[in-house]
């Protein structure tokens, strides 16, 4: 039973990482690859479903299996460890492609509704001890620090030293909670910069954003509700607000000009999210962090990341993310509306 399912989820990824390499096509100097970025990529995927942590577990496994892979993926040759090892720290791009294009699929197969989607960051923790800081150097008593994660804080995590994992999620009435976008940073990477580049891959059909208090900024709202030229884009962004101190004579005369309109804006969202609609519509919200929490134990993510390096931690989480929105699109298939999909990790 092993073979066949994880046939069909290789069938099922292929022309999805195809397409994100033709959006994301090598540029620069230099002769092409021997072996595409989306073979290295369905090679990675394999290795993650089959939870295999460490890179060296991952390319035993897939050594061990190659003739299955070479036939699946019309290779000619198996690439050797070293090859393995380098191309899985580049694969960020072609994988968050992925995500996006995978998104919008199921959009088209009716599988999930984006009317309503949720944005949050949750932190997970790097391998080794935390980078205590003294004269901008690691303790000498914390070997194996991962210099390249950061510091982030949650309200339920507190202050963690590791990774950030930021999505976009359908939270429309009692569907499916489906990953759309995601993307990987260090942890102290802000919600509200990391969230600016989200708000034009957000499908046509959605109507409202729902984020918590650490993504109030009127960058982030200006992106959901306004197009480039200024016309309303029809969708809301609900977001507590969060008091700034400033000036206390800031507010005595009207604001005029592009700050005036700024204001405006802010008030009118201010309104919205505090009306009993606005209050319904942001219950929704809170349908993210038990996602995030399923994602992570699924995945044994819970306590920290697999790797060392944010280049290999974000291959690996953004590759996961893939993988949940495959299993999740194979049990919708075959009839099973949820995202139960234990099960299928099970008969891997």
């Amino acid at each position: 039973m092993a073979g066949p399912s994880l046939a069909k989820l290789v069938k099922m990824a292929i022309p999805i990482v195809r397409a994100a390499q033709r959006q994301c096509p090598r540029t620069g100097p230099g002769r092409r690859p021997e072996f595409a970025d989306w073979k290295i990529a369905v090679l990675i995927l394999a290795a993650i479903l089959k939870c295999r942590k460490s890179k060296s577990a991952q390319y035993r496994y897939l050594h061990e299996h190659r003739q299955k892979l070479k036939r699946w993926l019309g290779l000619k040759y198996f690439p050797s460890r070293t090859t393995y090892f380098d191309r899985y720290r580049g694969m960020n791009r072609l994988l968050e492609m992925a995500v996006l294009i995978q998104g919008r699929q199921a959009v088209q197969e009716g599988f999930i509704d984006p009317t309503s989607v949720a944005v949050d960051k949750t932190c997970l923790r790097a391998r080794g001890a935390p980078w205590h800081r003294r004269g901008g150097r690691p303790c000498r008593k914390s070997p194996g620090v991962d210099v390249q994660a950061g510091w982030g804080y949650s309200e339920h995590h507190g202050w963690v030293y590791g990774y950030g994992l930021e999505t976009v999620v359908t939270v429309t009435g009692n569907g499916l909670v489906f990953p759309m976008i995601a993307s990987a940073h260090a942890a102290n990477v802000s919600e509200r910069r990391s969230f600016l580049e989200k708000a034009d891959k957000l499908p046509a059909s959605t109507r409202n954003v729902l984020a918590d208090s650490g993504y109030d900024s009127n960058a982030a709202g200006e992106s959901v509700e306004r197009r480039a030229d200024g016309r309303p884009t029809g969708r809301r962004f609900l977001c507590p607000m969060q008091r700034r101190p400033g000036n206390s004579k800031v507010g005595r005369y009207p604001a005029r000009g592009q700050r005036g309109r700024l204001l405006q804006h802010r008030r009118t969202r201010l309104a919205f999210y505090e009306s009993p609609q606005g209050r319904r519509l942001y219950r929704r919200r809170k349908r993210i962090e038990p996602f995030h929490d399923w994602f992570k134990e699924r995945f044994e993510l819970a306590q920290r990341v697999w790797h060392r390096g944010i280049q290999n931690n974000q291959t690996q989480l953004l590759t996961a993310v893939f993988a949940y929105q495959l299993l999740v699109r194979y049990n919708c298939q075959h009839g099973q509306m949820n995202g139960q999909i234990q099960w299928i990790l099970d008969c891997l």
